[in-house]
C-alpha cells in the first residue's frame, strides 16, 4: 500500500488495520501538517483504546489493546516508522511556531517509541502512564495493566457506566483483557526461558495483591461492582440481563483467569524469580536502562552522571534541613530528627480517613487567594480529593488522575490512607502543591484545554516535564502562603531530597548492582519517610527503571531556566509570563523547553 497526498483517509485506516508490511512514500509535504497531526492522534487512540476513553472519546469503549502481543508491536513498529518518515518530509520554515514545535515533538515521540520496539527482549511502549513496559515481565505491583483494568472494573475509573451500552462495552473489554492475561503468562514463561524475570520480592507482592481480587460470591467481586450502582433508568429486563451477564463473567471468566495467573506465579514463576534488584543483571539490561533514562528524562545523561548529580543534591538539601532542625531547637543529629518527625504524635493527629481528606481541602482553601500572583493561566477543569480505593491502597502512592476533556469527570487527587492512625501530615502542603494545584492539575488540565495544540499533545506527555513541573510547583509554597509552619517547610525539603535520593538509588539499583536492602538503607539515612514507605518506594524503582529520575531532572531544568530569565530580565521579569511560557505548549522534551524559554528571554530583552 502506498500513501499519497490525497490519501489522508487511508492514513487513518492504515494506522491500525493494515496487515501487510507497507513501504510509505514520503513525498507528501502538500498534505496540511494539521492533517498529519490528526492522523497521529487517531493512530494513538486506536492503538490505545483505554486512553481514548480517558480523553473522553468513547468510540473505542468496547476495545482494549493487547499491547504485549507480537502482532500489536508489529503494528506499532510499522506506523511509528511511517510517521517518522512523514515528519522528515515537511519544511519547518513554512509552519507557525506551534506547528513546528508539535512536529518536533511528534518526531521525538515516534523515534523514541521505535527505539524501544527494537529492543523487544526488554522494553516496549505501554498504554499506561506513558511508561514503557517489559514484554517478558508485564505484571508488577504498581504500574501494571491488571491494576488499571481493576480500577476500570470497579466503576471508579474512566470507563463510563451510565448506559446499557456502557455496561455491554465493558463485557467486551473484559474479553480482550482475558487475551492480555493469557499473553502475559505466555510471555513470562518465555522470560523464564531467557532468564528475564522479575525479582522474587516483586512476585510475592503481586501474589499478595491478587488475594484482593477474590470473593466467595460474585456479588462481592470487584468486577461485579458496577451492577451495584446501575442507574435507576434501566429497565427491569436490562437490569436482570446485565446482572446475569456480570455474574457469569465473574464466575466463569474472571475468577478462573486469576486462578490460572496465581497458580502460574506461585508454582512456576516464583521459583525462577531473580534475587537481584535491578535490570542491569538481566540479559540486555544495561542497554535497556540507558534507553529508559533517555525515555524518562529526554536527556543523554549517563547513569554515572546522574548518580553523582543526585549525591550533590542530597548534600545541598541536607544542609538546609540541618538549618531547620537547629532553628527548632532539636539537639540530636539529622537522623534522630528524621525519627522524631516520623513518630511525632502531633504530626499524626487523625482518627478518621475523612479528616485527612478535609485537611487537604483546607490546604487548598489557604493557598487559593495567592494563585493570581503567580498565574494568569488557570484551568477550567474541576478538581476533587478522594481516598484511594481499598484494593490498591496498600501499595499505592498519592497520585493525580486527569479529568476528562469535556469536563464531565473532574481531575482527582487520590490519597492512600491504609492506616489513618499512622498517617503523618508533615509534608502534606508540598504533596498538595505537587499532585494537585498548581502541580499536576494545573499543568495537565491546561495542556488538555489548550485549543492551539494538536490533539495528540493534549494527553499526559513526557514525564520529565510533567513531574518536573510538579516538583517545581512544590518550591512555590512560600509564594502561595504556605510553609509558615517550619515542619511543613521541612516536609517540602523532605520531598525534594526524596527526589534527589532517587537519582542515587535508581542508578544504584539498575547500574551499580545495589541490592534492595542497600537502597533502603541509603534512603533511611537521608530522609524522614518511614521504613515501610521507603521500602514500597524502592520496590517501585525496581519495576520502573528510570521513571523516578524524571522528577528531579525536570525540576532542576525549570528552576535553572527561571533563574536564567530573572538574571537576564531583572525588574522586567514576569513570573506569570514565565509560567505561561512553561505551561503554554504542553509537555516538552527539555531541549525544546530550553529553546522556547531562551527565545522568550531574547524577545523580552529586545523590548527593554
Amino acid at each position: 500500500m502506498k500513501y499519497h497526498f490525497l490519501g489522508i483517509l487511508a492514513i487513518f485506516l492504515c494506522c491500525v488495520s493494515c496487515k501487510e508490511k507497507t513501504e510509505p512514500t514520503v513525498t507528501l509535504p502538500t498534505i496540511p501538517i494539521d492533517s498529519l497531526f490528526e492522523a497521529y492522534y487517531r493512530f494513538k487512540l486506536q492503538s490505545n483504546p483505554l486512553e481514548a476513553t480517558k480523553a473522553g472519546d468513547n468510540r473505542y469503549n468496547d476495545q482494549l489493546a493487547n499491547y504485549i502481543s507480537t502482532s500489536h508491536q508489529d503494528m506499532l513498529e510499522e506506523n511509528y516508522s511511517y510517521f517518522i518518515d512523514m515528519a522528515k518530509a515537511y519544511d519547518s520554515t513554512m509552519m507557525d511556531p506551534v506547528q513546528e514545535t508539535a512536529l518536533r515533538i511528534l518526531q521525538w515521540d515516534a523515534e523514541l517509541k521505535m527505539e524501544g520496539l527494537e529492543n523487544r527482549l526488554v522494553t516496549i511502549p505501554s498504554p499506561m502512564f506513558d511508561l514503557p513496559t517489559f514484554e517478558l515481565m508485564p505484571i508488577n505491583q504498581i504500574f501494571s495493566f491488571h491494576l488499571e483494568v481493576a480500577l476500570q472494573a470497579s466503576g471508579e475509573g474512566a470507563h463510563p457506566f451510565k448506559t446499557v451500552s456502557d455496561y455491554e462495552d465493558w463485557l467486551l473489554r473484559v474479553e480482550h483483557y482475558m487475551e492480555w492475561l493469557d499473553t502475559a503468562i505466555q510471555n513470562m514463561q518465555r522470560g523464564i526461558d531467557k532468564n528475564v524475570v522479575l525479582p522474587e520480592i516483586i512476585v510475592q507482592r503481586v501474589l499478595e495483591q491478587l488475594e484482593g481480587f477474590e470473593s466467595a460470591e460474585a456479588e462481592g467481586h470487584l468486577f461485579y461492582a458496577p451492577i451495584n450502582n446501575m442507574p435507576e433508568s434501566f429497565s427491569q429486563e436490562d437490569r436482570l440481563r446485565l446482572e446475569e451477564s456480570y455474574r457469569t463473567m465473574v464466575i466463569d471468566v474472571v475468577d478462573p483467569a486469576y486462578g490460572k495467573l496465581k497458580e502460574f506465579l506461585a508454582e512456576s514463576y516464583l521459583p525462577s524469580a531473580t534475587r537481584s534488584a535491578g535490570i542491569g543483571a538481566l540479559p540486555g539490561g544495561e542497554e535497556a536502562y540507558r534507553y529508559l533514562i533517555k525515555y524518562h528524562t529526554t536527556t543523554t545523561l549517563s547513569p554515572d552522571e546522574i548518580h553523582e548529580l543526585g549525591k550533590s543534591e542530597v548534600l545541598r538539601i541536607r544542609g538546609e534541613m540541618e538549618r531547620i532542625k537547629d532553628s527548632l531547637g532539636f539537639k540530636g543529629d539529622l537522623r534522630a530528627f528524621f525519627d522524631f518527625v516520623r513518630n511525632d504524635p502531633e504530626q499524626m493527629p487523625f482518627t478518621e480517613p475523612e479528616q485527612v481528606i478535609a485537611h487537604f481541602k483546607e490546604i487548598q482553601k489557604r493557598m487559593e487567594p495567592y494563585l493570581s500572583t503567580l498565574f494568569d493561566l488557570k484551568p477550567r477543569a474541576k478538581f476533587q480529593v478522594r481516598r484511594t480505593e481499598s484494593f490498591r491502597e496498600a501499595s499505592a502512592s498519592a497520585e493525580y488522575f486527569p479529568g476528562s476533556k469535556d469536563g464531565s469527570r473532574p481531575g482527582t487527587f487520590y490519597v492512600p490512607i491504609p492506616d489513618v492512625s499512622s498517617y503523618n501530615k508533615f509534608s502534606d502542603e508540598a504533596l498538595f502543591l505537587h499532585e494537585a494545584i498548581p502541580g499536576h492539575h494545573y499543568q495537565l488540565s491546561l495542556q488538555q484545554e489548550n485549543e492551539k495544540l494538536p490533539e495528540f499533545l493534549h494527553g499526559e506527555g513526557m514525564g520529565v516535564f510533567v513531574e518536573g513541573w510538579a516538583l517545581y510547583a512544590e518550591s512555590l509554597g512560600s509564594e502561595l502562603g504556605l510553609y509558615t509552619d517550619p515542619y511543613q517547610y521541612f516536609g517540602m525539603l523532605g520531598m525534594e531530597i526524596h527526589r534527589a535520593i532517587r537519582l542515587v538509588v535508581d542508578t544504584g539499583i539498575h547500574s551499580k548492582g545495589w541490592t534492595r536492602e542497600e537502597a533502603i538503607a541509603y534512603s533511611l539515612e537521608n530522609e524522614a519517610e518511614s521504613e515501610a514507605a521507603i521500602t514500597a518506594e524502592v520496590e517501585r524503582y525496581m519495576i520502573a527503571p528510570g521513571q523516578a529520575l524524571s522528577y528531579k531532572l525536570g525540576q532542576l531544568k525549570i528552576r535553572e531556566l527561571r533563574t536564567r530569565a530573572e538574571a537576564a530580565l531583572g525588574d522586567a521579569f514576569s513570573i506569570k509570563e514565565f509560567h505561561n511560557q512553561v505551561l503554554g505548549s504542553g509537555s516538552l522534551p527539555l531541549v525544546l523547553l530550553e529553546e522556547k524559554v531562551d527565545a522568550w528571554i531574547e524577545r523580552e530583552k529586545y523590548h527593554l
